[in-house]
């Protein structure tokens, strides 16, 4: 891992503002706000040129936790003393000339049902509320093998089975762009804390849009890699056919960066799959004149907030300029099939806690989960079935184009008192939301969310780029060229 790391480093840092990192770097001690405003790979570059320390980064980001985690709530667990050892011994490593790769001394958090050996895991759950794995997840052991401080665990909708943050023991999680909306879900607590700068980057995992729809509503970059291409062993499942586990950044390299290390095949995962990693960032050098944009109006263009369609239309145009064509195309939504197996995976998973304790869930999830008992072998079978024909056929769709293109969500967020005002039609506002992300777990195909605009009250707009199965380079590299040719990237919450 540390040959690959260190060999993706020499070209990883195109783009950054020259003039952020001179300003910063002669400067030992800078104020903590400005460090924090600065992205993945910006701090990344700094840290390897010993211009700022890890201790100082962490310090920046645990200053701004405790100022901001009360009001955004995005934080379950902080672990302080933790990351501040890790950053110590990543300070004296890299003064040492001992730099393993990109994320060496950088904080970064964890959605909390990514299991961490000694710190509580909880999937913002009363039932493991004290729950204390011994092993890391495989994530979370290739992060820390990459030289990562982990600063802790993020809050979440309840065991992940929700579209809003709303529904979790510790509260919900609040929207940095405006507090009294919802950041979307499932990861909440990951697209809030990205955004407020509490971190430079997250996991997140999605099973339905989960990493891509709050990215959008949080206006950050979230990345759902190919099926498999991520290991999910020590993660908390929803519906095991539909997790993915991916990064969530501010911009598109900063994606790169945590994908090049979380990336893998995992021998003890059922689900891993064995293909070569790439070299993400060092594509991105690579034009994006001869893509073929694919466009599905059926069902992804349909019933758009209206400014969301103009923002797409606009980012539709942007990148008519950076690429050679765009066509109409046809994807199957299959919605009411990845439903159907998330319904019946999540109550085998749970099967037995909601008979022995369902008083330690969350009503609204107790219900969900139970739904999935309904559900008949046979149904489940045709289901899957299903799944892996979409998966074999979908490739059909990449002889035509080179990635596809659909506004990630069709409506903005909702606000969380509107939310919890009527919890019978709960579930019903959030599936509103992701009929746009569900198709590409079903897929299995690689997806990120790329901010595109802005409501006109202010809250973020999302673009989703879809590829091929290991696709992932380029998708992220059409990201990357669409971030250069705007500034909706760059554009963050006035929190102070």
């Amino acid at each position: 891992m540390k040959s690959a790391l260190a060999g993706t480093a020499g070209s990883l840092l195109v783009g950054i503002d020259r003039g952020v990192c001179q300003s910063i770097g002669p400067q030992r001690n800078p104020p903590g706000s400005s460090l924090t405003k600065l992205s993945l790979s910006e701090v990344s570059e700094l840290v390897h040129s010993k211009k700022i320390s890890p201790v100082e980064l962490t310090q920046a980001c645990l200053s701004r936790i405790e100022r901001l985690n009360p009001m955004l709530n995005a934080f379950v667990t902080i672990t302080a003393d933790s990351a501040s050892a890790q950053a110590r011994e990543a300070e004296a490593d890299i003064q040492r000339g001992r730099w393993i790769g990109p994320l060496h001394g950088i904080p970064i958090a964890l959605k909390d049902l990514v299991d961490t050996a000694g710190v509580r895991t909880t999937a913002a759950s009363g039932l493991f509320k004290d729950r204390t794995p011994t092993q890391d997840a495989e994530v979370v052991r290739r992060l820390k093998a990459a030289g990562a401080v982990l600063l802790g665990k993020l809050n979440l909708h309840e065991f992940a089975y929700g579209g809003s943050s709303v529904i979790s023991y510790f509260g919900p999680v609040r929207n940095p762009w405006d507090s009294a909306y919802s950041p979307g879900g499932s990861s909440g607590g990951p697209a809030a804390a990205v955004a407020a700068q509490l971190c430079y980057g997250a996991i997140g995992s999605d099973t339905g849009g989960s990493i891509r729809m709050p990215a959008t509503y949080c206006g950050i970059i979230g990345l759902k890699p190919t099926y498999g291409r991520v290991s999910t062993r020590g993660v908390i499942p929803l519906a095991w056919s539909l997790d993915h586990l991916g990064p969530m950044t501010r911009t598109a390299m900063d994606a790169a960066l945590m994908l090049q290390v979380i990336a893998g095949y995992d021998p003890e995962d059922t689900n891993s799959t064995d293909t070569p990693v790439q070299n993400y960032a060092g594509t991105f050098a690579s034009k994006t004149s001869s893509l073929r944009i694919g466009i599905p109006r059926v069902h992804f263009y349909e019933g758009l907030y209206p400014e969301i369609q103009s923002a797409m239309d606009t980012a539709l145009s942007v990148l008519g300029k950076l690429t050679s064509s765009q066509h109409e195309i046809e994807i199957p939504a299959a919605n009411d099939t990845a439903l159907l197996i998330q319904k019946a995976e999540a109550f085998a998973y749970h099967r037995e806690y909601v008979t022995k304790t369902p008083e330690l869930y969350q009503a609204e999830t107790l219900k969900r989960i139970r739904a999935g008992a309904a559900i008949g072998a046979a149904e489940y079978i045709n289901a899957r079935r299903q799944l892996d024909q979409s998966r074999r056929s979908i490739s059909r769709v990449f002889e035509k184009v080179d990635v596809v293109v659909t506004p990630t969500t069709p409506v903005p967020p909702f606000t969380i008192k509107e939310l919890l005002a009527d919890l019978d039609n709960l579930r019903a506002k959030e599936v509103l939301t992701s009929p746009n992300t569900r198709p590409f777990n079903l897929l299995g195909l690689p997806t990120v969310s790329v901010p595109c605009g802005f409501t006109s009250n202010g809250l973020p707009i999302g673009m989703q780029i879809s590829g091929p199965p290991g696709g992932e380079s380029t998708v992220l590299r059409l990201a990357y060229a669409y971030e250069r040719a705007t500034d909706w990237h760059n554009r963050t919450p006035n929190l102070g």
